[in-house]
């Protein structure tokens, strides 16, 4: 073999190695652009679910179809359509004149609702700062000013406050995760209610009568959807034993 045929081969042989160089160099690079993009897209998803933005939207009344935005908050849960539809279709849809206070209003989605479909007055108390503030928003949004009051604040102390028999439906949804604020939310409930009102009950655990008795209260409607035990209940009468 001459010695121009061995540099020949060696050449290329060297100029081979430098290209599988340049194509793992580029076929990494390629990974990495990948691998950067995915990151990316799950940073930018964890950001949104964390500290973005859902929508409620008002079901009925004068405000029917309103997408509201609203604030995310771990352990918040807007009370499903399905059932804020069929609650107030237990509480006959058209409210004109009914006075309402939503204890735990969260997104506020029950206190819009009652003042969509003609409540007299509304009262949402949300102890949250953020949360609260997001409902004056809301509340400005709509012009919602001459019905309806945001009051940031612990709701079991608004139903003290409240002037006996002054509401007729109240609404309890507090917190899953804190069950021992349920009893004393439904027993202040029961003393600011009116004889003929209604307390809705959302939790995640039935109450049955028994349970409620003692509270002065009896359970006049249930309704299961998925994780969610929905409750409207009644005084007991006066006369009961």
């Amino acid at each position: 073999m001459s010695r121009n045929r061995v540099r020949t081969l060696e050449e290329a042989l060297a100029m081979e190695a430098r290209l599988k160089r340049v194509q793992e160099r580029q076929l990494a690079e390629i990974a990495a652009a990948k691998a950067g993009r995915k990151g990316a897209a799950a940073g930018k998803a964890a950001s949104k679910s964390a500290g973005g933005a859902g929508e409620v939207r008002i079901i009925g009344g004068q405000w029917r179809r309103t997408k509201l935005s609203v604030a995310q908050r771990p352990g918040l849960r807007p009370t499903p359509d399905r059932v804020r539809e069929t609650l107030f279709n237990w509480l006959g849809q058209d409210l004109i004149g009914w006075r309402c206070l939503d204890a735990f209003a969260g997104t506020g989605a029950l206190g819009f609702e009652a003042a969509s479909r003609g409540a007299q007055q509304v009262r949402v108390v949300e102890l949250d700062a953020g949360l609260a503030l997001q409902l004056e928003r809301i509340c400005a949004q709509l012009g919602a000013h001459a019905t309806l009051q945001v009051q940031r604040g612990d709701g079991v102390a608004a139903l003290h406050a409240s002037a006996p028999g002054h509401w007729d439906v109240v609404f309890i949804d507090p917190p899953f995760d804190i069950d021992s604020l349920f009893a004393p939310a439904l027993q202040a409930a029961q003393q600011a209610l009116a004889d003929d009102g209604f307390i809705y009950l959302e939790s995640p655990k039935p109450w049955d009568d028994a349970m409620l008795a003692p509270l002065g209260l009896r359970r006049h409607r249930y309704l299961k959807a998925g994780a969610v035990h929905a409750h409207l209940l009644q005084k007991l009468p006066r006369n009961a034993p």
